[in-house]
């Protein structure tokens, strides 16, 4: 190593570092100052990157005070995606279509809005639990945000069918017609409604997009759903499985939360900003080790 290398590697602590930050009410708990501090070491870009609590009356003045001091950035979580949604002068297509926004990118000509939840969705069932979207039956419960944000994504990984089912239908049937042009162009069948709409036998794929497990609350959905090989992915996560994953594997089938989501959603942040991609897999792992280790302790 020459003298000039030495010298630039010591000098790299204090060279100028991008500041970006999450923001939210509540904000305490998220991982996401963990999670970009470890892209940031693999990646070796220059971010720091911190919690930013808003008042829920204030999101628009934190953010453009955050910007003004130099902010190159936010991840946004709730509630303030939609105010984020609106805030922003130019939207990628998927943020578009999800109606809500979780990244911004601050730059010379404006506010740049994404949304990367779904993409971190489909990434993890894709690439860390292995389970091939193109061609698949999917079920999708629930019609809220967190769905909305998921259908596009998901219809670019060419499944044979996704059934959107609500308990309320005719939110369901809202979701439907939002992206049945979409379905059509990538040549996939979508349907749905109330829980009636869930063909009584096993899709590939179900996804939990409603907020039940948090309240320990199952979606309405016919056990005949369930098979052996089908995954069926809660959107939430916590130190114990969700109890929709519980009753997933109580009728044999695989289960898994959306922990994963969180990683990958956060990596397809860090490009969105940097334009580099890191590797979601390490991080997740090490996620989980850590949860698993205060959950022992608790």
């Amino acid at each position: 190593m020459s003298a000039d290398q030495t010298q630039s590697q010591s000098q790299t602590p204090t060279q100028h570092r991008d500041r970006y930050a999450v923001v939210g009410n509540p904000v305490a708990h998220s991982k996401s100052p963990a999670i970009h501090a470890q892209f940031a070491q693999e990646t070796g870009e220059a971010v720091d990157y911190d919690r930013l609590l808003a008042p829920l009356d204030g999101f628009v003045e934190h953010v453009q005070a955050f910007r003004a001091a130099g902010g190159r950035g936010l991840n946004v979580t709730v509630p303030f995606k939609l105010e984020a949604h609106a805030l922003a002068h130019r939207l990628s297509p998927r943020a578009a279509a999800a109606g809500a926004v979780n990244t911004l990118r601050f730059d010379e000509d404006g506010i740049f809005g994404d949304n990367t939840d779904g993409f971190g969705l489909v990434r993890d069932i894709e690439v860390n639990l292995g389970v091939s979207l193109k061609g698949a039956r999917v079920l999708l419960l629930g019609a809220g945000g967190a769905a909305r944000g998921v259908v596009l994504p998901m219809l670019e990984c060419l499944p044979r069918e996704i059934t959107i089912v609500n308990r309320t239908a005719h939110k369901a049937h809202a979701l439907i017609e939002q992206f049945a042009g979409s379905a059509q162009t990538f040549g996939c069948l979508i349907n749905g409604g109330g829980p009636h709409a869930v063909d009584p036998k096993p899709y590939d794929v179900i996804v939990n997009a409603t907020a039940g497990s948090l309240d320990a609350a199952l979606p309405e959905c016919d056990d005949r759903a369930f098979g052996t090989a089908t995954l069926a992915y809660d959107m939430m996560y916590g130190a114990q499985p969700t109890v929709f994953m519980r009753h997933a594997e109580s009728l044999g089938a695989r289960a898994s939360d959306g922990l994963g989501m969180l990683v990958e959603q956060a990596a397809e942040s860090f490009f969105v900003w940097r334009g580099v991609r890191p590797t979601g897999a390490p991080v997740l792992a090490a996620l989980r080790a850590q949860i698993a280790a205060q959950a022992a302790q608790a």
